[in-house]
């Protein structure tokens, strides 16, 4: 199965989960929120009844379009974290976590994964002073990782920059440097500063079946 590439806003809703998949838009346009607010004015949502298989396919659901992964890498991925020592369902967040798109989007270099994904293919990206063109490069602790400066400017990167330190989103784990454009992975990220809102354990439960 290909990655899904249709309207954001309409797997938020299937999945009752803002996966913030639009960056900005997310907190100023969205969908899940005037149907919460709609909620409080009294009206009603019809949610169908949902199996346990189900339940657990939303949490993979919710963890696979929020990455941007298809089937195949995203559980090869999770096979790799089930062989690594520690809890297989955090580890799978941990890898997850800081993949090279992610790390790009959450040093605040893009607004939304999407954005990231074409920095990083587009060549703009370096991970310790080399080119990586690979969105799903697996970072290590120490690595730094740098945007070409000639984006310095770009208006996108400066949105990006400037929502980053508006909301305070960059994580401890991440070490910034506005004047080099450049970000170091310190050490793994803790569960409570990874930006996936899902239950891993649902997940770990549905590949064991």
């Amino acid at each position: 199965m290909s990655r899904y590439t249709g309207p954001s806003c309409k797997k938020c809703r299937k999945l009752d989960c803002k996966l913030f998949l639009k960056g900005t838009k997310c907190y100023t346009n969205c969908v899940m929120d005037k149907l919460a607010a709609a909620t409080k004015r009294g009206g009603k949502v019809r949610k169908a009844k949902v199996s346990e298989y189900g339940i657990r396919l939303q949490e993979k659901q919710k963890a696979k379009l929020q990455s941007g992964m298809s089937e195949i890498p995203f559980h090869n991925l999770f096979n790799a974290a089930a062989k690594a020592e520690g809890q297989t369902g955090e580890n799978f967040l941990k890898k997850l976590e800081t993949r090279l798109d992610n790390v790009v989007r959450r040093l605040g270099f893009a607004v939304s994964l999407k954005a990231a994904r074409q920095l990083v293919l587009h060549g703009y990206v370096t991970v310790n002073g080399k080119a990586v063109n690979v969105p799903s490069y697996q970072l290590r602790i120490g690595d730094k990782v740098t945007l070409d400066k000639a984006l310095a400017e770009n208006a996108m990167v400066k949105q990006g920059l400037t929502e980053a330190e508006k909301r305070n989103q960059r994580p401890s784990f991440l070490e910034y440097d506005s004047e080099k454009m450049t970000g170091k992975l310190l050490r793994w990220p803790d569960r409570a500063e990874m930006s996936y809102p899902v239950n891993e354990q649902l997940i770990v439960e549905y590949y064991s079946k």
